[in-house]
């Protein structure tokens, strides 16, 4: 990821969150997540520690192939 190449030397911290498949107008009634827990993923990766991950894809708490 360009992003987090270019900042890797600084305290910043960049990723990419899939939140799943959420039950709104666009996830429709099959999905299995309420918004509530698509954001999870979200605020979890915004939130990180000064040695969280960077530059990486993620489902939950898994690191996806990108």
């Amino acid at each position: 990821m360009y992003w987090a190449n270019k900042y890797k030397d600084t305290p910043l911290k960049i990723n990419t969150v899939h939140p799943g498949l959420v039950k709104t107008r666009m996830g429709g009634d099959k999905a299995e997540l309420t918004p509530e827990d698509g954001a999870k993923t979200a605020f979890r990766y915004a939130t990180l520690p000064a040695d969280g991950p960077t530059g990486g894809f993620f489902y939950m708490e898994d690191r996806l192939p990108w």
